[in-house]
């Protein structure tokens, strides 16, 4: 997808006032404002694509500030300041607002009406990216088209064949780090004895390239409207 003459400092405007899933929704409409959580930057090396904030993201408008975070950052073997470095790191979900809770407590899936509006676009605007981590069979599905039906055990299992799948960036599917995948990393050792140590060396890689070169205003930006 090509960049858009307004740039990425505009498109970040557009999302942050975004009322897709309220006023034009799929189905039935987000039951809570918008509150749009991104964060973006021309520089960035490294982009996370989650799934969509939770409610304690919702409620700080800090992305992956939860145990979620914590372990996502011990994978990758960073800190918590690289990993909010918006200069190097990007953090763009394919969901931008908390979706709700459904009947048992859990989160919803990511809104319908988001990712193909946005996703697309807002990668565009990042040129630099070196890395890309899809977290979650969202954002497997998405990036790697030729891998749905397969599972999110099967997709990870092939990250040696879907790395630089695009032939661009590096792509590095992962689990979402949430608690409630402890029992399926039990079950498939390899995810911390194979694939972790070649993910710490990408990031890291990508980390210690220092920000890409600018293809435009260099400052990091980040959307999370007000409540």
């Amino acid at each position: 997808m090509r960049r858009r003459p307004g740039g990425l400092e505009e498109l970040l405007g557009e999302i942050g006032s975004c009322r897709v899933c309220v006023e034009r929704s799929q189905g039935a409409a987000l039951p809570h404002e918008p509150r749009p959580v991104i964060r973006a930057s021309r520089t960035a090396r490294i982009a996370i694509c989650g799934q969509a904030p939770g409610t304690r993201v919702h409620a700080c408008g800090v992305p992956f500030l939860d145990p979620s975070g914590d372990r996502l950052r011990a994978w990758m073997a960073v800190t918590r300041e690289e990993f909010y470095d918006g200069t190097r790191v990007a953090i763009v979900p394919m969901g931008f607002c908390f979706p709700g809770l459904d009947t048992h407590g859990s989160d919803l899936p990511p809104r319908r009406e988001c990712a193909p509006l946005w996703h697309d676009r807002v990668l565009a605007e990042m040129p630099g990216l070196e890395l890309i981590l899809l977290v979650g069979a969202w954002a497997q599905r998405w990036h790697l088209p030729f891998m749905r039906g397969a599972g999110m055990t099967a997709t990870v299992a092939a990250w040696r064949e879907v790395t630089g799948a695009d032939g661009a960036a590096m792509h590095f599917p992962l689990p979402h780090p949430s608690w409630r995948n402890n029992a399926w990393i039990k079950r498939n050792p390899w995810f911390e004895v194979e694939l972790l140590p070649a993910l710490r060396g990408a990031v890291r890689r990508a980390l210690d390239a220092g920000p890409a070169p600018p293809a435009g205003p260099v400052a990091p930006k980040e959307v999370a409207a007000k409540k």
